[in-house]
């Protein structure tokens, strides 16, 4: 199963990993940890509430107006 991860940069190091699909979320120093860690978390989430994905994830960008 195919599944999607977004990774955000922490200030203190290392990187936030989560997957949309399920809400597992979890973290790892490296994006290669940080991607091993949600493989870890998610398959065990999947484990006791299987999922039945009905389309894949969209990833996009957007702009947003910021006033000072």
């Amino acid at each position: 199963m195919e599944l999607s991860a977004v990774l955000t940069p922490v200030a203190e190091g290392g990187f936030v990993a989560l997957n949309p699909e399920t809400g597992t979320t979890t973290q790892g120093e490296t994006v290669e940890e940080a991607l091993a860690n949600l493989r870890e978390a998610t398959e065990l989430y999947l484990e006791e509430f299987p999922l039945s994905v009905t389309g894949r994830s969209l990833l996009t960008t957007f702009h947003v107006a910021v006033h000072a």
